[in-house]
């Protein structure tokens, strides 16, 4: 049977305003015109009042001054800011996995790691020598965790997800399917200088083309979280070379983002949608990446930069710089730039006629000076 909450208990948890009857319950959310009775209407903009006509719903989440009466719903709790209170709404609903508390009887764990009080260990995860667990984490089926590996209390780790070894994680950390923590990183050498090397010192020119050989670099440094981190589907964070990869407090990495080898990243990040960041570079704090951002490596990219999606990083960015486009250009730089490319067959027509015009004026005092040379006076 589904859990249920009383409209006073979610006001409660949202710090919310509430008019009607506050007893009325509910056991979950749904648009206005899905709601049933049981369900709590978000319509928390008046473009989605019409919307409770068609449903059923008693109560409502409503934009403050909105008429509840008016509206024909038994209770509702009043938002300022309606996404903040989708937060707040879908935190109280959200059961979470169903992780029996304790250790599965399948799960395989080393006799040296330590598992803290009320941690769940799901069915057949694997946790390796010297992994340490806090108190209260939640490790689901099939999750295989290295030796040497911490992760700090109250996390949430989903099925699938595989942490390397020697990684440290903070507090309630959230980490949904099959991501990976700490595989080696793409770091290789040749003996002789690369025609990768020599590009890169002169832009282009190459010495003579030769075979050439990997060799291995191998990953020591592992991978250092921070608190209250939290990383969707798919995500790869590859371990630092000597020195850890570091991904700081706050951060928030969506489905399919690839952090590579030593890089650094700050506090309060938003990394949307396959975003990709090179080695060793370092991004400082609330830096936010549309979907589809690159980040060159060894590059530094500074406090509160905003690169919309399909941004590609190339060169050092300075604190504040909100960019878009490949390479990145200053946002308003870009769209006047594609401002004048969307002109320019406007542009190529109206040289054509002017280049015309010109050589019919040409044309024309050649043929005139012709004359007059031609004439003899009487």
């Amino acid at each position: 049977m589904p859990r249920s909450f009383s409209i006073a208990e979610i006001a409660e948890a949202l710090g919310a305003r509430t008019e009607g009857d506050v007893t009325v319950r509910i056991t979950g959310a749904a648009e206005p015109g899905m709601a049933g009775p049981e369900d709590l209407a978000l319509a928390m903009d008046p473009k989605y009042a019409a919307g409770l006509a068609g449903g059923r719903a008693r109560a409502a989440m409503l934009w403050e001054g909105a008429d509840r009466a008016a509206l024909g719903l038994d209770a509702a709790i009043f938002v300022a800011r309606p996404r903040l209170a989708m937060a707040g709404v879908t935190r109280v609903l959200d059961p979470g996995p169903a992780i029996a508390p304790g250790i599965h009887p399948t799960a395989v764990v080393d006799p040296t790691a330590e598992i803290g009080a009320g941690a769940a260990v799901g069915a057949f995860a694997v946790i390796g020598a010297g992994v340490r667990i806090g108190a209260g984490a939640r490790i689901a089926d099939h999750v295989t965790i290295g030796p040497r590996t911490a992760i700090g209390a109250d996390a949430l780790i989903h099925s699938g997800v595989r942490i390397g070894a020697g990684v440290t994680i903070g507090d309630r950390f959230i980490c949904q399917p099959n991501t990976v923590i700490g595989a080696d990183g793409f770091s290789f050498v040749t003996p002789e200088k690369s025609g990768v090397e020599e590009i890169r010192e002169s832009l282009g020119e190459r010495a003579a083309i030769r075979a050439q050989r990997w060799t291995r670099i191998h990953s020591l440094g592992g991978v250092v979280i921070g608190d209250d981190v939290e990383f969707g589907a798919n995500v790869t964070v590859d371990a630092g070379t000597i020195r850890p990869t570091r991904v700081g407090s706050g951060t928030k990495i969506d489905n399919l983002c690839m952090v590579a080898h030593n890089v650094t990243i700050g506090r309060d990040c938003l990394f949307a949608s396959q975003t990709g960041v090179a080695g060793s570079t370092r991004v400082g704090d609330r830096v936010v990446l549309g979907g589809q951002c690159g980040v060159s490596d060894n590059i530094f990219i500074g406090d509160d930069v905003i690169a919309g999606g399909g941004t590609k990083i190339y060169t050092n960015a300075p604190a504040g710089r909100v960019l878009l486009g490949a390479p990145a250009l200053k946002m308003e730089t870009h769209v006047e730039a594609w401002k004048n490319i969307r002109r320019l067959g406007r542009l190529f027509a109206q040289v054509a006629e002017l280049r015309d015009a010109v050589t019919r004026i040409g044309d024309g005092a050649a043929k005139g000076g012709s004359d007059a040379d031609n004439r003899t006076d009487d």
